[in-house]
């Protein structure tokens, strides 16, 4: 893509944010068609990840689920190019946030935090998540994410992300920001997407997930263990378009007295729960077991 047409999508982008929410919606409505059945984006691996994580669904559910997914993901798009310009007010009338009396406790004994999610609803809109806190306002927010090569789509999400207050951490430092933020005397709660698919030699556990064998990252639990962060999981609803709860459930506040690599069981379980209890909204569309064959696939 040549700079001019960067800079072109740049300002689509940012025109886009500016509409109001119904007009969003409205946009999605019309991405919709274009997606699935003109593009007809990754549809080979949507349907497969759904026949094979599914398997006691049957043809007409996956379908509705499929179909389903596309519609939320257009809706995933706009929502999250909204957060360029959304005001804090604006964006809490659409967000609900729960459990954080425990983020808050766990500040008060001088506890660092660390929340570990999926790729499921709109994960961006919990950058928002220090405009919930009410006695730890000076809490860092810290968004674990990988770099893009292209600078300009890289500034493009960094703004998004960072329009909440949230500070944008490549994952590659995330432990040289902690350690410094520890020094300033900074408390912290940084959020770690911990389902994606994991490069060979970064594969160090294998787990179920989704009647998968699943190669998993642990690098997520291994920074919490050292930090002694309390650790909780964002268990995510979608209960009606443009409305999210996020609710903080901890799974341990001494990460130490755990054994290797329970942290990242006990995520994988929470989000398969998850996933099960309302599968539209999971990335399914991210080949996430590239080279698995299975004969279920047969839409």
């Amino acid at each position: 893509m040549t700079n001019l047409l960067q800079a072109l999508a740049y300002a689509a982008f940012y025109l886009t944010s500016l509409l109001p929410y119904r007009a969003l919606y409205a946009l999605s409505d019309l991405l919709y068609p274009i997606l699935y059945h003109a593009v007809r984006y990754r549809r080979g691996i949507v349907r497969r990840n759904l026949a094979t994580s599914l398997p006691g669904a049957g043809a007409g559910e996956l379908e509705r689920v499929e179909r389903s997914f596309y519609r939320w993901l257009c809706d995933y798009y706009v929502e999250t190019l909204k957060l360029m310009t959304v005001s804090r007010g604006e964006l809490m009338r659409h967000v609900e946030f729960r459990g954080t009396e425990a983020i808050e406790a766990s500040f008060d004994r001088g506890r660092p935090c660390a929340a570990i999610l999926g790729h499921y609803c709109n994960w961006e809109l919990l950058s928002a998540i220090g405009l919930a806190l009410d006695n730890h306002k000076e809490a860092v927010i810290g968004l674990v994410y990988t770099p893009k090569t292209c600078k300009l789509f890289d500034h493009l999400f960094i703004k998004i992300r960072q329009n909440m207050g949230g500070v944008c951490v490549p994952k590659q430092d995330v432990l040289r920001y902690l350690v410094s933020f520890r020094e300033q005397g900074l408390l912290s709660i940084f959020g770690y997407i911990a389902d994606q698919r994991p490069k060979n030699q970064a594969t160090h556990l294998s787990l179920p997930f989704l009647g998968h064998d699943t190669p998993v990252f642990t690098g997520a639990e291994r920074i919490m263990r050292n930090m002694g962060d309390t650790v909780f999981y964002v268990d995510m609803e979608r209960p009606a378009r443009g409305k999210y709860i996020y609710t903080f459930k901890q799974i341990t506040a001494d990460p130490e007295s755990l054994p290797e690599h329970e942290i990242t069981r006990r995520f994988f379980a929470l989000l398969e729960q998850t996933i099960r209890r309302d599968p539209r909204f999971y990335l399914w569309s991210h080949d996430r077991w590239k080279g698995e064959k299975d004969e279920r696939v047969k839409r």
